[in-house]
């Protein structure tokens, strides 16, 4: 996934602390709470395209995605999963750094099965600190912003929420 922030995490024993403060005290005043803000995805793909990101991905995430590519969970492992530089599982990524799972028309094969971080983007802590850097996530996705229906608050911590459960 594409962000400012490349090291996105999806465990809560990592990004707890962020999203508690951005949902609850620490950011009563956070820029999505004054102001509507709007999504809406276009499907354009370049949130899983290119070098310097990481899809973090567990357990759970490995075995659903796994069972709908119809694979050997060796031949999963081999194939598809990497191991991130400070040790955690990640997405393999094409030599290009695709998502190994984005095909030629930049569409997601595991789309219904896709791990946590990807259904929640542009969603994400790094993301919603504030109103700049929502705006600077706009440069690399062209839904920020886009639509005509407002994105509630409800929609927000419910991402943040699963982020938090991962």
């Amino acid at each position: 996934m594409k962000s400012n922030n490349s090291k996105v995490r999806t465990n809560c024993s990592i990004k707890n602390s962020t999203i508690m403060s951005i949902e609850n005290s620490t950011f009563p005043n956070a820029f999505y709470r004054q102001q509507p803000i709007f999504f809406e995805c276009t499907q354009c793909g370049q949130c899983c395209a290119g070098k310097g990101s990481y899809v973090f991905i567990n357990k759970s995430e490995v075995e659903n995605i796994r069972l709908l590519v119809n694979v050997t969970r060796s031949l999963f492992k081999k194939r598809y999963l990497d191991k991130h530089p400070e040790g955690d599982l990640v997405l393999a990524q094409h030599d290009n750094g695709d998502c190994v799972f984005l095909d030629d028309n930049m569409g997601c094969r595991v789309y219904r099965n896709r791990p946590v971080q990807c259904s929640t983007y542009p969603f994400w802590p790094e993301i919603l600190t504030s109103k700049q850097t929502w705006l600077q996530e706009a440069d690399h996705c062209e839904g920020i912003n886009r639509g005509g229906k407002e994105i509630s608050r409800q929609t927000i911590k419910h991402a943040l929420d699963l982020l938090c459960e991962e």
